[in-house]
């Protein structure tokens, strides 16, 4: 069995026409889950919205409270953090499943109920540092869940070994001076976001 986490609040994190990072990727993903006749073998979970101490255990506090003092309410007009980042009213809620899915993947592997389990959320989060969103990411999902198994769980040692096409920023900002997390980041060079080479 295959663990799946995922929120349809993450379909309410509208970017904008031409955006890359749309909800139509997220369906894509599901859809395709369903098309692939693999049903039998995945179990469904519903992300839930992460705790503040666990965004908070790896984002700086004043960061965190930036983010939910500036998210739109509903109706309310999206704010642009920067050129790739932008927060709609579904955003923050969006943020807080993505985030939380990691915090659950993590718990259901630790007790044992799964043994791999796929976040299929939205936003991304691996560029958002200690306390800076950019790159289309709000909090830093994989970080907020290397940092629950460290800290709920007790582990000793993390290893988080990404493949994309961008370099994991965020993640190595938040880990550079932790020994017990390894982060390995395999990417295109030179390209955004022109990190990872030192």
């Amino acid at each position: 069995m295959l663990g799946i986490v995922s929120h349809h609040e993450c379909l309410g994190h509208e970017t904008g026409a031409l955006h890359p990072d749309a909800p139509e990727r997220l369906q894509a993903i599901t859809n395709r889950m369903i098309a692939s006749g693999m049903d039998y073998v995945l179990r469904h979970y519903d992300a839930p919205r992460v705790a503040r101490a666990d965004l908070e255990r790896v984002h700086d506090p004043a960061y965190v409270a930036r983010v939910y003092e500036m998210a739109p309410g509903p109706g309310e007009p999206p704010v642009e953090i920067d050129g790739d980042t932008v927060m709609s009213p579904g955003t923050l809620r969006a943020a807080e499943r993505a985030a939380g899915a990691g915090v659950l993947a993590v718990d259901l592997v630790m007790k044992g109920e799964m043994r791999e389990v796929f976040c299929a959320v939205r936003p991304p989060g691996h560029h958002a540092t200690r306390d800076r969103a950019m790159g289309f990411c709000l909090f830093n999902n994989i970080a907020v869940a290397a940092g629950h198994a460290l800290e709920v769980h007790g582990l000793q040692r993390v290893a988080i070994v990404e493949f994309d096409v961008h370099h994991g920023n965020g993640t190595e900002d938040i880990f550079r001076n932790e020994p017990r997390v390894l982060f390995c980041s395999s990417f295109q060079h030179p390209f955004y976001p022109f990190t990872g080479h030192e």
